[in-house]
């Protein structure tokens, strides 16, 4: 239903690459689409659903954090509430979460999102330490995680259910040539916008 697809690493840019006298309609995620207005200037409706995990980090919790590593940078992801967003050094989609740790001299980072992200950036950041802070008003450290900044949705998917899936070919979503159609336009506009340069 959609005109256009957005992420959280491509969303500025494609706002600010709809046409300036469209009203828009911002969906799904509240706080991503307040970041991006105020990123952009551009004004929109924002759909009022947020990503439940983002919504539970707190500004104390991670400040409690800071206050016990001062040395940490601190690394929010867009969905996050804008109280959060203000107490961070770098405000990052989560591809550009890597690029910063990476880039950054520090050596501890606090990385505001959905922990699975912390694999990978151990994997690509050698010798640089990741701490997930709670979401609720406890402290959690790396050697006693409490897993409370886990997607339970993104936790659904396995590797033993993508490997009987592709060796079963099930279960199948079968969809009209029309529908797929229709589901392929904003797909390919955002790659088209996002494939330009700025």
């Amino acid at each position: 239903l959609c005109d256009v697809i957005v992420t959280s690493g491509n969303a500025e840019k494609i706002v600010n690459a709809a046409p300036k006298d469209k009203d828009l309609l911002f969906v799904p995620d509240d706080n991503l689409g307040e970041w991006v207005m105020e990123q952009t200037g551009r004004k929109m409706r924002l759909w009022k659903v947020n990503c439940y995990v983002h919504v539970e980090f707190q500004r104390d919790s991670i400040l409690k954090l800071k206050q016990k590593f001062p040395d940490a940078k601190v690394v929010v992801h867009p969905e996050s509430l804008r109280d959060v967003r203000n107490v961070a050094d770098a405000v990052c989609s989560t591809e550009k979460m890597i690029t910063f740790s990476k880039n950054n001299p520090a050596k501890r980072f606090i990385i505001v999102t959905e922990s699975g992200i912390v694999h990978r950036m151990q994997k690509e950041c050698p010798g640089k330490e990741f701490l997930c802070p709670p979401v609720f008003d406890v402290m959690c450290m790396p050697d006693d995680p409490c897993h409370c900044s886990e997607c339970k949705f993104m936790k659904m998917n396995t590797l033993e259910k993508v490997r009987d899936c592709m060796k079963n070919l099930a279960p199948r979503v079968e969809l009209s040539p029309e529908v797929i159609q229709r589901a392929r336009l904003p797909i390919e506009r955002m790659l088209e916008i996002s494939a330009k340069t700025s």
